[in-house]
């Protein structure tokens, strides 16, 4: 196998190109060399892009977030622009795995590696994620929902390399956040993962909402068929009647007749109304 370190990205796609579907990107390596060591995969080169300083930024530009592929989840979890604009996310990224993991784990690696309990993702989701991919060819934006196809697999091509993602910030008058639910809390990969982002009008009434939830053997996905069966209602001293919206989602993003999938649909509707109860607190001028 050839290890080729990059500089650059222009260098990282030149590799790209030149080896196809027999090159691996290895950033933090999390979920690379433990396949590897499994024989699970065997490429003909790993392609390191750990030395990209391009990668690494966290930035904001006319009103959207910028993140660097190469920013690790610690970062994420501690940085004090992404607590203020995307809270769910650093809550998402605090709960993967332990300080060690979250030292070295990047964004683009839990994004790109298609696994259905990857928890950064379900906090992309609500924040209207942007993929912004490169390659020889040139480049080209894809919306989260769409690059995600399943278990394992993206739309990511295998010339092409992960360059940023952009995200749309949390709003006046909204709040949002990540719950996780594993055996051993943060240790754990997530049983069940719930992200939500709630606005209100300044009469208490839901005027946006948006849920995904990860786990299971699905991508992470957004919950329309709950999203707009609860736009609209009313706050009912400070709290939102969240019983028809819990077993909606139980149903819509727990549907497979396994175990697993009776245990998520049991826990999903206590998660929404208590995320939910949760960001309507953290809403200037309301109570929960």
């Amino acid at each position: 196998m050839r290890f080729c370190r990059v500089r650059s990205v222009a260098e990282a796609v030149d590799e790209l190109s030149r080896w196809g579907t027999e090159g691996r990107i290895l950033a933090g390596g999390t979920d690379v060399m433990p396949q590897y060591l499994r024989d699970e995969q065997s490429p003909a080169a790993l392609i390191d892009i750990s030395g990209i300083d391009g990668l690494q930024g966290i930035s904001e530009v006319g009103g959207v977030t910028s993140v660097g592929a190469l920013v690790t989840l610690r970062r994420l979890a501690t940085a004090s622009l992404i607590a203020m604009r995307h809270p769910a996310l650093a809550q998402a990224a605090a709960a993967v795995g332990g300080w060690q993991t979250q030292t070295v784990a990047t964004l683009g690696g839990n994004v790109c590696s298609g696994a259905p309990w990857a928890d950064t993702v379900p906090a992309l989701l609500i924040a209207d994620a942007q993929m912004m991919l490169v390659s020889k060819s040139g480049r080209r934006r894809m919306n989260l929902g769409e690059f995600l196809e399943g278990a394992g697999a993206t739309a990511l091509r295998p010339t092409e390399l992960l360059r940023a993602v952009e995200l749309e910030p949390v709003g006046d008058r909204s709040a949002e956040g990540y719950v996780k639910v594993g055996r051993r809390s943060a240790m754990d990969l997530a049983a069940v993962g719930l992200a939500l982002r709630l606005s209100l009008t300044p009469t208490g009434v839901v005027s946006d909402i948006r849920i995904a939830v990860c786990g299971g053997t699905r991508s992470p996905h957004r919950v329309p068929s709950v999203e707009s069966a609860v736009v609209g209602s009313q706050l009912d001293d400070g709290r939102l009647d969240w019983a028809a919206a819990g077993a909606e989602l139980a149903s819509a993003a727990a549907p497979e007749r396994t175990e697993a999938a009776r245990y998520r649909r049991q826990v999903l509707p206590g998660l929404l109304s208590r995320l939910a109860d949760r960001c309507v607190a953290g809403i200037p001028g309301e109570c929960g």
